[in-house]
């Protein structure tokens, strides 16, 4: 997995110029003889230490355009031809020299170099792994071509990161070696994806990650499964219920194996209302303030539902669970049936006391709103968590071990953490920061958007939102102000869809559901803009942050500041 960041240490030499990369045809000659087809890979390496990305700058302006590969489908036939002779005249031409699949496939470490073929081209990416906090991964494609794994990471198939990829171009591979690989047609992963309703804000294609517009949420207290937000990391596996397996394992008892029709009848079935949020939620805040790296979700990467399905402390006793095991292990991992092309899994953990408590209504969930889970949200089983970070909710559950160490998963070392606003992409340590678990207090404004103009005819001004807080502490109060915080008003909360009347709290500790709000407020009389603000509290008297800038992190998580729109006030003509 080539999970290539624009980070510090990749733009040391300064970004792309055009200017810069304006070459004359005698100097890009002269490169040509000093590297022609006679040199040693060792001279090619020596001469690309002590020359460093400048040159290869240089020579990207003539070879602009003629790295492009021509996308597989209609005229591919024709298209191959010509990638055939687009490279043949590389090799008459080009100052880059040209290597065969064999040598790319010698450069396989970081001894020997890690090399990667790219729509013709050579990279030798070897000083990029050694200071890449996920070098291990990136070694995956090393001697090969990238085109496999960006057809599965399709987020990083952008500009900028092919801009980064030039930087370390060494040569062009065979026009014989290039027609090898072309005719190994790579399917698309995600072709059997399932359908998704239109009104869904995609934030990213492939892999699938949308949210709906925010006025839903607010629309109903229960969010209807075809608008809950969608969060893929990986294309969504085809899983034949027939054949599905939850395998569990790292108990006294051994291997459990379950099908889907065991979970279902040999354990009691249980239904939790529980909130789920990603941890990137009202990442776009974040933005404003500075530039953040991942998926620039707005305020509805959150949705509330009914879960049903087997507690999970109920599959664990059943495997073995007990107090000698408690004595050993720390944690449950989850492993997903969703893989990258090199077979690697979805994975995370929880805590083994959030798993086992009873009170932790942990599920092993085969239900959603009453329905068995869509194809978006884990069918046929997945992991509920409630009152913890979405990326704990493992989808298409393939595999349970209760150890004693955390997952091993990217997911769970090297992202979904915090950081200080003083930490950047050179500085950062992943491992000096625990995993998310428990999510912060948070609310937002539904409706009003921002930027929406209401008229002084209505007098008023009806506000909704949305409040949750993480581990299970009940949301306890909002505060509404129209003047950017100078005054205050208190929401009127609802915790489930029955209406206006008074919910009894839930038990201490297991508030897993949201409570959406509401307050109607005159329109102040003078006032031409209004700035609405919502914050919400919770029974631990938790509140949020004023401001962005202070929580700010280099991954735009946990994003939880007041949350702001402004909305013009329309003056009746009549008056004016």
């Amino acid at each position: 997995m080539l999970l290539l960041r624009r980070c510090h240490s990749l733009t040391r030499f300064g970004p792309l110029n055009t200017q810069r990369l304006q070459v004359a045809p005698a100097v890009a000659s002269c490169a040509g003889r000093l590297w022609s087809s006679s040199s040693s890979s060792e001279d090619q390496r020596s001469y690309q230490r002590a020359h460093g990305p400048s040159w290869r700058h240089g020579l990207a302006g003539l070879l602009a355009g003629t790295g492009a590969v021509l996308a597989y489908g209609l005229h591919h036939h024709k298209a191959e031809q010509e990638d055939t002779i687009r490279v043949q005249a590389l090799e008459k031409t080009s100052a880059f020299p040209i290597f065969s699949q064999e040598e790319v496939t010698s450069h396989r470490s970081l001894e020997d170099g890690v090399w990667v073929t790219y729509k013709g081209g050579v990279y030798d990416i070897t000083e990029f792994v050694a200071m890449h906090p996920g070098g291990d991964k990136i070694l995956l494609a090393a001697g090969g071509a990238l085109e496999p794994f960006w057809a599965l990471y399709a987020v990083h198939n952008q500009e900028h990161v092919l801009e980064m990829l030039s930087e370390y171009k060494v040569g062009e591979l065979s026009a014989e070696d290039l027609k090898k690989q072309k005719t190994i047609q790579t399917s698309d992963p995600y072709s059997s994806d399932p359908e998704r309703h239109p009104v869904l804000h995609i934030n990213n294609l492939k892999p699938f990650n949308a949210e709906p517009p925010p006025e839903i949420l607010s629309d109903s207290f229960i969010t209807p499964s075809a608008f809950f937000f969608k969060r893929n990391h990986l294309p969504v596996p085809p899983v034949d219920p027939a054949s599905y397996q939850l395998m569990v394992e790292g108990l006294p008892g051994g291997v459990l194996t379950l099908s889907l029709e065991e979970l279902k009848t040999r354990f009691p079935k249980h239904t939790v209302t529980a909130t789920l949020q990603c941890a990137g939620n009202r990442r776009s805040e974040m933005n404003k303030v500075k530039q953040v790296k991942g998926l620039n979700w707005g305020i509805a990467a959150i949705s509330n539902a009914t879960w049903s399905g087997a507690r999970l402390r109920d599959v664990l006793l059943a495997a073995g669970y007990g107090p000698d095991v408690a004595q050993r292990a720390l944690h449950v991992q989850f492993e997903g049936l969703d893989k990258d092309v090199t077979g690697t899994t979805y994975g995370a953990s929880i805590p083994l006391n959030k798993a086992v408590s009873e009170e932790g209504d942990v599920l092993l969930a085969y239900e959603m709103n009453g329905a068995d889970l869509p194809a978006d949200h884990g069918y046929p089983v997945r992991v509920v968590v409630p009152g913890t970070v979405g990326a704990r909710n493992v989808k298409w559950l393939g595999k349970i071990i209760v150890s004693a160490d955390e997952s091993s998963s990217h997911w769970q070392q090297n992202d979904y953490k915090g950081f200080s606003p003083g930490t950047d992409w050179d500085t950062v340590d992943f491992k000096s920061a625990p995993a998310i678990q428990e999510l912060p207090i948070q609310s937002a404004i539904t409706t009003p958007a921002d930027g929406a103009v209401v008229d002084r005819s209505l007098e008023d001004v009806t506000v909704k939102g949305y409040a949750w807080s993480g581990g299970g502490r009940e949301v306890v109060r909002v505060d509404v102000s129209l003047d950017g915080g100078k005054t205050w008003q208190v929401a009127q909360l609802k915790s489930s869809e029955k209406g206006q009347a008074p919910e009894p709290s839930p038990p201490p500790g297991r508030a897993w559901a949201w409570k959406l709000w509401e307050v109607t407020a005159p329109l102040p009389p003078e006032a031409q803009e209004l700035e609405i603000v919502c914050k919400a509290v919770d029974n631990s008297y938790n509140m949020q942050p004023d401001t962005v800038a202070p929580i700010w992190n280099l991954r735009g998580v946990l994003s939880n500041a007041w949350h702001r729109v402004t909305v013009k006030i329309r003056e009746d003509e009549s008056e004016e």
